[in-house]
């Protein structure tokens, strides 16, 4: 018999990240198998209610204190789940922040809801201030998108509802100026 051929240190760490990926991968899918099992689909009609228990919600704001989405409630209201290390979350920030300053004075509000940690938030909005309220939720705010209809889970993710609460658009991706154009003719 002969001798096996001796692995270099290279390949082996090679071979081991592989594995490790592998076990990672089968993880985060039986993962995500059991949330999609939990969370019911939303209804194809683009008209429905918002969330259950949406308007009870608060969550942290990044200068201090607590914001409560029941003072949202009963006007237009785009809420935006983003975070400071998704690139197309940060290229549309200043639009809506713009969308935000001319509309409000109709009844527009926005609010930003960063799926994001405190300290990295402050730092961008130090940097890159914005007019419209932003509140802080971390994973919670995961789940909160989902409920609104987010099922892949993905950034940026913006849901529009009417004054009466009624989630009259949803929109996985980058916001454009056509996309904000024709939602401020929803009431």
């Amino acid at each position: 018999m002969g001798a096996s051929p001796r692995v270099s240190p290279r390949r082996r760490w090679l071979l081991g990240s592989l594995g490790g990926a592998a076990v990672l991968a089968g993880a985060g899918l039986a993962g995500w198998r059991e949330l999609t099992s939990e969370v019911q689909p939303a209804p194809s009609s683009p008209e429905q209610p918002a969330a259950a228990g949406l308007w009870s919600l608060s969550f942290a704001s990044p200068q201090g204190g607590t914001l409560s989405l029941a003072a949202w409630r009963g006007r237009p209201l785009l809420l935006n789940f983003w975070a400071t290390w998704c690139p197309p979350c940060i290229e549309e920030l200043p639009l809506l922040d713009r969308f935000y300053q001319e509309n409000s004075a109709n009844g527009w509000q926005v609010l930003g809801i960063a799926v994001d940690q405190l300290d990295p938030v402050q730092r961008f909005l130090s940097r890159s201030p914005l007019t419209f309220p932003v509140v802080l939720a971390g994973f919670a705010g995961m789940e909160l998108s989902k409920s609104l209809g987010n099922m892949s889970g993905g950034l940026p993710f913006t849901v529009v509802l009417g004054q009466d609460g009624v989630v009259a658009h949803r929109k996985m991706g980058k916001v454009t100026a056509s996309d904000l154009s024709a939602w401020q003719r929803l009431r």
